[in-house]
Parts: structure tokens; sequence; C-alpha cells
């Protein structure tokens, strides 16, 4: 049952569309990109957060400048005693942070990897309370110019959205991540449909969703409908492994398939039972992803 509070705002947006349609979307829009209070933690985010101190602790942080936001990037050494394999960056979802990564970072740098993991604007230990793809791609073109390029981009939920959007260009006016491989993980791959759950859930109608879309024109400089991960994986042929649950309750599995789609340079595993958030735990998830990246460089070596 809908909370009184979500009743309110559908009742709002429903009535606004019929009046004020364009002030409506971009309203819409607006309420789409606040992000959540970082301060205002679940007891289980606390206790993750918490559990991983120490974690923390070993990397260097970096607060880097984008265009309109500050970002904190952290930086985790590679194994003592490992052959350096180059720089791998992660970036986490909507709602996440560089802890919740933990698994996937401690996985590469056992391999030999360095990592920098992007805490995103409004997320972890970065200023701002609003996310949208191009804030996010700006700070990954940020993160670039000071660690890449990358021996890959390792992305989890709206953070493997990011990487391939990074990747393909997709904002105009930034250039492509340089990144040899992909790994995304329970990545969306369409942002008009992330606007139709989002628009059908808080009763944004079909006048007010035309004004969202033309935000995001303005602001990406590219129209809405191009925000596909197929067009932008086929775009920009890097090597893509996509990991995704069926059981994904956040992120559909359609998702996987359309990302599958784009092209013989992108491979398709299903990570049975695992959900949207369990999959970053997984120890055949980590040692798949990392297995990825690392396969070219050993046959080479062999």
């Amino acid at each position: 049952m809908a909370s009184f509070g979500l009743k309110v705002i559908r009742g709002v947006f429903g009535a606004a569309e019929h009046v004020i349609p364009r002030l409506s979307g971009r309203a819409a829009f607006e309420l789409f990109c606040r992000t959540p209070n970082v301060k205002a933690l679940t007891d289980g985010e606390r206790r993750a957060v918490e559990r991983a101190s120490a974690f923390m602790a070993e990397a260097r942080h970096h607060r880097l400048k984008t265009k309109r936001d500050c970002v904190v990037v952290h930086e985790f050494r590679p194994e003592p005693g490992k052959d350096s394999r180059g720089t791998v960056l992660v970036i986490h979802g909507w709602r996440s942070r560089t802890e919740y990564m933990r698994s996937i970072i401690e996985g590469f740098c056992g391999a030999g990897y360095k990592v920098v993991s992007l805490d995103l604007p409004g997320h972890g230990h970065s200023l701002g309370r609003h996310l949208n793809m191009v804030n996010a791609v700006d700070a990954a073109r940020v993160a670039g110019e000071w660690f890449g390029p990358f021996a890959a981009v390792v992305g989890h939920s709206f953070g493997g959205a990011i990487a391939a959007n990074a990747v393909a260009a997709s904002v105009k006016g930034m250039p492509p991540l340089a990144a040899q491989k992909m790994v995304l993980i329970a990545a969306p791959s369409s942002l008009p449909a992330i606007f139709d759950d989002f628009s059908d859930m808080l009763n944004v109608g079909p006048r007010s969703r035309v004004a969202m879309a033309d935000r995001v024109k303005h602001l990406s400089g590219r129209p809405l409908s191009e925000f596909t991960g197929d067009r932008q994986l086929a775009a920009a042929p890097v090597p893509t492994l996509i990991i995704h649950a069926p059981d994904d309750r956040e992120v559909h599995a359609d998702h996987a398939t359309r990302y599958a789609g784009a092209g013989e340079h992108v491979s398709l595993h299903w990570a049975n039972g695992l959900g949207h958030r369990r999959i970053l735990a997984d120890k055949d998830v980590v040692k798949r992803a990392v297995g990825f990246v690392t396969e070219e460089r050993e046959a080479t070596l062999h």
C-alpha cells in the first residue's frame, strides 16, 4: 500500500499535468535527481560502513573537482608482491558507496590491480544532493583524467549504466572514458525505461514526461531516447561482461538481455539467486569479473 506522502505526491503531479505540465516535468526531474541524505543510514547500512572502516583506512583518498561538484575517489593499492596489471575504476550504484563495493575491490587488488573507487555526487564521502547521468559521467571523466586509462571499469546498478555512458561518450562535449574492458553488474540498460518507471510511480503525466525529456536533452545535448545500453555498447565495442541475477527485483533481467544484444563483444553471465545486492559479495561473481579482465593478459603471457 502506498504511503500517505506518496499518495499526496501522486495527487499533485496528477493535477499539475493539466495545469502546468512544463513546470511539473521539471519538478519531477529534480525529484528524480535528488539523492538520499548520506547521513540518514539504515541500521544495516551503518553496520556495513562500520565493518568496512579498516578497509577504507588502507586507501588513499582524493577529493576531485568536477564541473559542478566535488567528488571523492578512493585509491586502493594492489596486494604486496603482485605484479602491477594496471588500474580498475569501480563505480557504485544509487544509494550506495565505496564501502559496499569492498568484495569487488579486494578481488581486483588481490589480482594485482590498483583500484580507484568513485563516490558519486551526493553519495558516500562526496558532496552534493543531486545525481544525474551528466554529473555522474563528468565525475567518471575527472577520475579518468587523474588515474586513467583503465584496464577496466566495473559498475554496479546505476554505476554500470554510468560506466557504459562514460565509455560511449553519451554526454555531448565529454570525451570517452578510456577503458580496455567493462564489467556491468545488475545494471539498467535504458534511461527512458527508468524514467517511465519513476513517472508511473509518481503519476507523472505524458505532457510532464515530455518536459522531463526536454531537461535531459538540455543538460546532455542528446535526446533521452539515445540513452539505451544496446545503442551505447554497439557504438563503443569495448569487450564487456554483463552479470545479472534473473531474480533481481530492482533491475529487471530484461536489461541484461538488451545489453547482450549489442554485439559479439558483449557476453552475459546469469548469477542465479543473488538478487540485486547480494550479487556484489558473491565469490563466484568476483572471480568471474576479475577473470574476464585478466584473461587476455594471461593469454598473452603464455
